[in-house]
């Protein structure tokens, strides 16, 4: 699997920002609150909460897998943590650590019962999906959970209620834009060193993009409170997952069991551990994406994480990840996730019927998996 950046890629992503463009003009001049600080601020967190589980959604899809179950995960494991708070009276901090380590035991077991007896994993998530929203509704009673006591503040209430000021996001964007040229220039110094071609105009396109975009995110979330925590914890999980897959040996042996499962095997990969240990750090995003998800709701109740794995797997795919396995990158999956963001948090601002919503998710992800064949009959 050829990792290096190519032009390809690059036309895809210009693909996808054009839709988003597209849709951007479209829901600014039918609703023209779209545009708003205040709705910009919140489409951000939409959009971070769906990317950090799309994100971990496309560890598990490289490899050539799928969960089914990361949605009623969310619920799950926001909803322990509420628990453990409002019933128990445990810290804050502590439920989340404990919940955070629930969560990677379940998706541990998954993988590896996955491996182990040669069951698809799409039915085993299935049946872990049906059996997380059971235990979800079971933890909860049913009923609704606040995250925090008598109206005040706590660490997990925090995660979808804290701005980082103006001032210090600024300082912040500007050290993110130059770590990544850092990056970028070790990367086209290191494939120069191995003998490999590394177009440099293209590298300095990208960042030189990412940059601008970035700036404007900052600009733009100063406009209302300044930059929104989950925006930070999205930028922390896509630089952990971007550099997972592109800089170690773990994330070529991701795309090596995606691309040709026999073939890696017998090239000595180590195929059930990899997996196992895709699915455990999907559980750990899961759990990430259960916080945040519930303290985005207030509350932990029945509906939370509903259907998000499918949002997430729409993500992936609308930003060039294969259902098969073996193709897809942190920057497709950023763009996949924002035009979900935006398409849903536009017809929401339009007072769509939630049925209307229902289907427009249903057409998106069909038309996903559609592209998904279409690509993958032509030469990767």
């Amino acid at each position: 699997m050829n990792q290096n950046i190519s032009w390809r890629d690059v036309s895809m992503s210009a693909a996808l920002a054009v839709v988003l463009l597209c849709l951007g003009a479209v829901f600014s001049l039918v609703a023209p609150q779209f545009l708003t600080a205040r709705n910009l601020s919140m489409l951000i967190i939409e959009f971070s909460i769906t990317s950090v589980l799309a994100l971990g959604m496309l560890l598990v899809l490289l490899p050539g897998h799928v969960d089914l179950s990361a949605g009623s995960g969310v619920g799950l494991i926001g909803g322990i943590a509420a628990v453990l708070i409002m019933r128990f009276g445990l810290p804050a901090p502590v439920a989340l650590l404990i919940s955070l380590g629930i969560a990677l035991l379940l998706w541990r077991a998954q993988g590896a019962l996955i491996v182990g007896q040669g069951i698809p994993a799409f039915i085993i998530t299935l049946g872990g999906l049906l059996i997380g929203k059971g235990l979800f509704w079971l933890v909860i009673r049913s009923t609704t959970v606040p995250i925090v006591h008598g109206g005040g503040e706590n660490l997990y209430s925090l995660l979808t209620t804290y701005y980082l000021p103006p001032g210090p996001s600024l300082i912040l964007c500007v050290l993110i834009v130059a770590a990544m040229g850092a990056s970028s220039l070790r990367g086209h110094h290191a494939d120069r060193a191995a003998g490999i071609h590394s177009d440099v105009e293209l590298r300095f396109l990208l960042w030189f993009v990412a940059a601008q975009a970035l700036f404007v995110l900052v600009l733009l979330c100063g406009e209302f409170r300044g930059l929104p925590l989950p925006a930070i914890l999205l930028a922390s999980v896509a630089a952990l997952v971007h550099a997972l897959l592109r800089h170690s040996r773990f994330g070529r042996y991701l795309y090596a069991i995606g691309g040709n499962e026999e073939a890696a095997l017998l090239s000595g990969v180590p195929v059930r551990r990899v997996v196992v240990g895709a699915f455990t750090l999907l559980g750990g995003v899961v759990a990430l994406t259960g916080f945040l998800q519930t303290a985005y709701s207030g509350a932990s109740t029945t509906t939370v994480g509903e259907l998000m794995e499918l949002d997430a797997v729409a993500a992936c795919v609308i930003g060039g990840a294969s259902l098969r396995g073996g193709r897809g990158t942190v920057t497709g999956v950023l763009l996949g996730s924002l035009i979900m963001a935006t398409l849903l948090n536009g017809l929401s601002l339009l007072a769509v019927p939630p049925e209307a919503r229902f289907m427009a998710r249903g057409l998106v992800l069909a038309i996903a998996a559609w592209l998904d064949v279409r690509l993958a009959a032509r030469p990767r």
